[in-house]
C-alpha cells in the first residue's frame, strides 16, 4: 500500500520540476534527487509489504516510507502556496533561497528528508528486503489495465443466495409479517456478520406483496454507535420527505417531541420498519416507544448479530436464526458469482470445491472468494489461492473470512487498494454515492492521467471492486451502478489496513485525540470537540466532517490549520444564519468541496483555481453563487441549484457535469467553449425560453430537462424539442413536464429514455420504436390515450420497458417481430390495461421481473 503513497509523491515531484521552471540550480537538483530515490526505492515496497505481517521492523520501514512520501507532497504544496501569493513564482522562487521567514525553506526541509532516506536505505540491507519488480502496473501496462477496467460489469444480484437455498426462509418470513395478527409485532432476524441477514431483510422489504400490504414504509441502520435523535429523524424523513420545511422543522426538535411527531405519523397507518444491525437490547428499547401499536397489523423487522437482542426484542414476537448454506447451495453461489464458469477445469473445479467447502456455508465467505478467483487464470493461480487460504486452517475448521477478504485486498493494484481503503473513511452502514467517490479519488489523485478521460476510469476500478464482491450493489441506473454499499466485515478490513499505513484516522471523542501523523481526517461525532485540538501542525490533505448536530462553520480555520487540503466534505447541519467565511478562498489546493445547508458562497471562492468537483445542498435547497465561480477553469462538476444568473459560464471548458442551472440562467450562457460537457441538468424550463442552444454541446451524452412546476399558466410545459436530433452523442435522455408533440427525429444514439409527466395525447410508441439502439424505456404519466402500438420490426434494441401511471391505457398491441430482446417489463397503475399481450407473456420465462418489483392487478410479470 506505501507504494501508492510513493507513487504519488513520485508523480507530484516531476509534475513540480516540469511547472517551476524557475528553480535555483541547486534547489532543482535536490527535489530531482528526491524523487528518484523514491523511485528506486519503489522496487523494493512490494517485498516489504509481503514480509511486513510477520515482522514489525519492516512493518516499521514501510512506514517511514509512506511518511516521507507524504512529507515530500506536502513541501511541495506549501511551496507552491506560497509562491502563488507571490507577485510572480520568480520572486516567491528568490524569496525562498534568501530564507525570507514568509516562505517556507525547501531546500532545509528536502536536507532533511535526504538524510531519513539514507537511513532508511542501510535499514532495507539490515531487514533482507530486495528489488521486486512490479511489472503489472508498469506504465507499458496501465493504459491495458484501464482498458480491463472500463469493461461492462454484468451486475450479479447480491440478493443471489437468497435464490440458492433460502427461499423457504423468504416464505416463512413472509407470513409472519402478512398473517392477520392485529398486534403490532416485531420479527427478529440473528446471525453472524456475513450470513447475509440485511440482504435478506431487504428482500422482504422491498417484495410486492409487502410494499401493497404496507403503505408506510421506513428502513434505519443503527450499527454499533447509534444516535436516538438521528434514527427518529432518518424514519420520519424517509416517510414525510426531505423538503426543506421538513429538514427544518427536525433540526428544531428535542428526542421527546421527534418521538411524539413520529408517533403521530404512525398513528393511522399500517407500516414496516426495519431497524437493521441491532448490536444493543437499548437501541431498541429508545426507538419502540415511537411505534404506535393501533391494531392494524403493523409490523418491525429487527436484524441483529446478537441473540439475546433477538430474543427480548419482543415477548410474542417472531425470532429467526439465521442458518448457513449447505454445501450444495454454497457451490451453487460459488458458480452463480464466478465471471467466467466455462473457463473452469475438472482440476479447477476440485480446488474451488475444497475452498468453498471450508468457508462453510458463510454467504459473504463465498462471494468473495468468487470474486478473488474470477481474476485468476489458471490452474496455478488457482493453486496459490488455496495454499494461502491453507496456511491459516488449523485441526481441519473453516476459513476465516478476514483471511479471504485480506486476501482479496492483497490480491489488487496499487491503485485500486487506495480507493479500497477510502471506504473506511465513511460512516458504518451507510449508502455510498458513486458520483460521489469517483469525484473524491479524483481529487486525491488516485486516478491516473492519461488518454482516458479520470472519470469513466475511476468508474472502472469501482466496477472492478464490485466484480471482486468487495463492494454490493444498492441501485443502478441506466446501465450504471448510482448506489452501493460495503459491508460491515469489509469495512472493518479497510479501517485495519488504513491504520497500518496511517491512510486516515477517524476522531474518537471518548480520548478526544486524533492521529498527528495521518493527512486525512474523518470527524463522524462531535465536531466542535475536534476543533478544540492542536491541528496547527498538521499537514492535512483531507477533512470530512459527518457529524449531523455540527453547525459551527464558524469554528473551522480555513486559513492555517486546513491550507494544504485537497478535499473538505461539509456534511453538517449548517442553519440560515451560518455564511461560509472569505478564508475558504486560501485552500488554494483544494480540489473537491461539498456543503450542505448554504444560502451563499463568497466571492472568494473564485481563488480555488484547482477545484475540480463543487456540490452545494445537493440540489435540495437555492443558493447565491458568486460570478467568481466563472473563474474555477479546472472545474469538472457543478451541482448547485443557485437563484442568481451566472454570466461568463462558457470559460468553464473543463466543466464535465453541470447540473442545478436553470432555463433563465441559461439564455445568458455561450455554450460553444463548453467542449467537454458531457452531462446537463436543466430546471424550471417553461414555453418562454429556447433551448436550441444546447445543440451546440457536441460531446454531451447525457440530459435531464425538467419544466417549471410553480408556472400558474402552462405549467410543465416545454418550447420545442426539435433541437435534440441536432444532438449527436446524446445517450441518456430525461424529460420531466408536458410535452405538446413528441419531436419526429431524435438522434439515433439514444440507448436510455424517460417520459415523465409527458401526458402526451398521440400514441408516443411509433416513434420511439425506430430508435435503432434504445436499449431501457420508462413512461411515466408520459401517455393519456388508450392504445399504444408496437409494429413490426419496432423496439429491435429494446431490453427493459417500465409503464408506470397510465391510467387511461387499455389496450397494448404488441407484433411478433416487435422487441425481441426484451429482458425486464415493469407496469404499474395502469388499471385498465387487463393483459400484457401473448408474445410478451410467450417471452415470460426470460423477463426479469425480480429487480422491478412492480405488479399490476395482482399478477407479477
Amino acid at each position: 500500500m506505501a507504494d501508492a503513497f510513493v507513487s504519488f509523491a513520485v508523480q507530484k515531484l516531476g509534475d513540480f520540476l516540469i511547472q517551476q521552471v524557475s528553480l535555483r540550480t541547486n534547489l532543482r537538483d535536490e527535489v530531482t534527487w528526491l524523487r528518484n530515490e523514491l523511485l528506486f526505492i519503489q522496487s523494493f515496497l512490494r517485498d516489504a509489504e509481503l514480509k511486513q505481517s510477520r515482522d514489525q521492523r519492516v512493518q516499521q520501514w514501510v512506514f517511514e516510507i509512506n511518511s516521507i512520501a507524504n512529507d515530500a507532497v506536502a513541501i511541495l504544496e506549501t511551496y507552491t502556496f506560497e509562491a502563488g501569493k507571490g507577485a510572480s513564482r520568480l520572486k516567491a522562487c528568490a524569496c525562498i533561497c534568501r530564507k525570507e521567514k514568509k516562505f517556507y525553506n525547501v531546500a532545509k526541509e528536502i536536507q532533511s528528508l535526504k538524510q531519513r532516506i539514507m537511513d532508511i536505505s542501510r535499514k532495507r540491507d539490515t531487514y533482507g528486503i530486495t528489488n521486486i519488480i512490479n511489472d503489472r502496473e508498469g506504465p507499458s501496462n496501465q493504459s491495458a489495465m484501464v482498458r480491463t477496467l472500463r469493461r461492462t460489469t454484468s451486475y450479479v444480484d447480491d440478493q443471489d443466495y437468497i435464490f440458492v437455498g433460502l427461499q423457504d426462509v423468504v416464505q416463512t418470513l413472509l407470513a409472519q409479517l402478512l398473517k392477520a395478527e392485529p398486534r403490532r409485532s416485531v420479527v427478529s432476524i440473528h446471525g453472524m456478520g456475513g450470513l447475509g441477514k440485511t440482504t435478506l431483510a431487504r428482500s422482504l422489504y422491498t417484495s410486492p406483496n409487502i410494499v401493497s400490504s404496507f403503505p408506510t414504509r421506513a428502513w434505519i441502520c443503527v450499527s454499533q454507535e447509534y444516535n436516538t435523535m438521528d434514527l427518529l429523524k432518518t424514519i420520519i424523513k424517509s416517510i414525510q420527505g426531505c423538503t426543506k420545511e421538513t429538514l427544518d422543522l427536525l433540526e428544531k426538535m428535542a428526542e421527546t417531541d421527534l418521538e411524539n411527531h413520529l408517533r403521530k405519523l404512525l398513528k393511522e397507518c399500517k407500516y414496516l420498519v426495519v431497524v437493521d444491525d441491532v448490536w444493543q437490547r437499548e437501541a431498541w428499547e429508545s426507538l419502540k416507544r415511537a411505534f404506535p401499536d393501533r391494531k392494524n397489523g403493523s409490523r418491525v423487522i429487527i436484524t441483529t448479530r446478537k441473540e439475546d437482542v433477538a430474543e427480548r426484542a419482543d415477548d410474542r414476537g417472531f425470532v429467526h436464526k439465521l442458518r448457513f448454506l449447505s454445501q450444495e447451495e454454497s457451490w451453487d453461489l460459488f458458480r452463480r458469482k464466478l465471471l467466467d464458469v466455462r473457463a473452469m477445469v475438472p482440476e479447477m473445479e476440485s480446488l474451488a470445491k475444497d475452498m468453498v467447502e471450508k468457508c462453510r456455508g458463510l454467504p459473504l465467505a463465498i462471494v468473495v472468494l468468487s470474486g478473488l478467483l474470477s481474476h485468476k487464470k489458471g490452474l496455478n493461480e488457482w493453486q496459490k489461492v488455496k495454499d494461502h487460504l491453507w496456511k491459516n486452517i488449523f485441526e481441519d475448521k473453516f476459513i476465516e473470512i478476514s483471511n479471504i477478504l485480506s486476501l482479496s485486498y492483497n490480491d489488487l493494484s496499487t491503485a485500486l487498494k487506495q480507493c479500497f481503503l477510502y471506504f473506511g473513511v465513511f460512516p458504518e452502514d451507510q449508502v455510498l454515492e458513486a458520483d460521489n467517490i469517483i469525484q473524491l479519488w479524483m481529487a486525491e489523485g488516485f486516478i491516473p492521467r492519461g488518454e482516458e478521460i479520470m472519470e469513466d476510469i475511476a468508474e472502472g476500478f469501482l466496477n472492478e471492486l464490485i466484480r471482486r464482491s468487495l463492494v454490493q450493489v444498492a441501485y443502478t441506473f441506466w446501465e450504471r451502478v448510482t448506489k452501493f454499499r460495503v459491508h460491515d466485515l469489509v469495512r472493518d478490513l479497510a479501517i485495519q489496513k488504513a491504520s497500518e499505513v496511517n491512510f486516515f484516522d477517524i476522531y474518537d471523542p471518548r480520548s478526544h485525540s486524533i492521529s498527528s501523523i495521518c493527512i486525512r481526517h474523518a470527524i463522524h461525532s462531535e465536531g466542535e470537540r475536534y476543533l478544540s485540538l492542536d491541528l496547527s501542525n498538521l499537514k492535512l490533505r483531507s477533512i470530512m466532517f459527518f457529524d449531523p448536530v455540527f453547525c459551527k462553520m464558524s469554528l473551522i480555520n480555513f486559513s492555517s490549520v486546513f491550507q494544504h487540503l485537497y478535499v473538505l466534505y461539509l456534511e453538517i447541519r449548517v442553519n440560515n444564519t451560518s455564511i461560509v467565511p472569505d478564508a475558504i478562498g486560501s485552500l488554494y489546493h483544494l480540489k473537491f468541496l461539498r456543503l450542505r445547508g448554504i444560502d451563499e458562497l463568497p466571492s472568494s471562492i473564485g481563488n480555488l483555481k484547482n477545484l475540480q468537483t463543487l456540490v452545494v445542498n445537493e440540489g435540495r435547497y437555492y443558493c447565491v453563487l458568486p460570478r467568481e465561480t466563472a473563474d474555477l477553469i479546472n472545474l469538472r462538476h457543478l451541482d448547485a441549484l443557485y437563484s442568481t444568473p451566472l454570466k461568463h459560464l462558457g470559460k468553464l471548458t473543463s466543466l464535465h457535469v453541470f447540473k442545478g442551472i436553470g432555463c433563465n440562467q441559461w439564455e445568458d450562457i455561450d455554450p460553444v467553449d463548453l467542449v467537454n460537457l458531457r452531462e446537463l441538468s436543466m430546471r424550471d424550463i417553461n414555453l418562454d425560453y429556447s433551448l436550441n442552444k444546447i445543440r451546440r454541446l457536441k460531446n454531451l451524452s447525457t440530459l435531464r430537462l425538467f419544466c417549471d412546476e410553480r408556472i400558474a399558466t402552462n405549467p410543465d410545459r416545454f418550447p420545442s424539442l426539435n433541437f435534440l436530433n441536432c444532438c449527436e452523442k446524446l445517450q441518456k435522455l430525461w424529460l420531466k413536464g408536458k410535452i405538446e408533440k413528441l419531436p419526429d427525429l431524435f438522434p439515433n444514439s439514444i440507448t436510455m429514455m424517460v417520459l415523465w409527466k409527458s401526458r402526451l395525447t398521440e400514441d408516443p410508441m411509433p416513434i420511439l420504436g425506430m430508435l435503432p439502439n434504445l436499449r431501457d424505456l420508462i413512461l411515466e404519466d408520459a401517455y393519456e390515450g388508450k392504445e399504444i402500438m408496437c409494429s413490426d420490426n419496432s423496439f429491435r434494441q429494446l431490453e427493459f420497458l417500465h409503464l408506470y401511471h397510465l391510467w387511461n391505457l387499455e389496450i397494448w398491441h404488441l407484433a411478433t417481430s416487435a422487441m425481441p430482446l426484451i429482458k425486464g417489463l415493469a407496469i404499474d397503475r395502469c388499471p385498465k390495461l387487463k393483459e400484457i399481450p401473448e408474445s410478451m407473456k410467450d417471452a415470460e420465462d426470460k423477463l426479469n421481473v425480480v429487480d422491478l418489483h412492480k405488479h399490476m392487478g395482482g399478477f407479477i410479470f
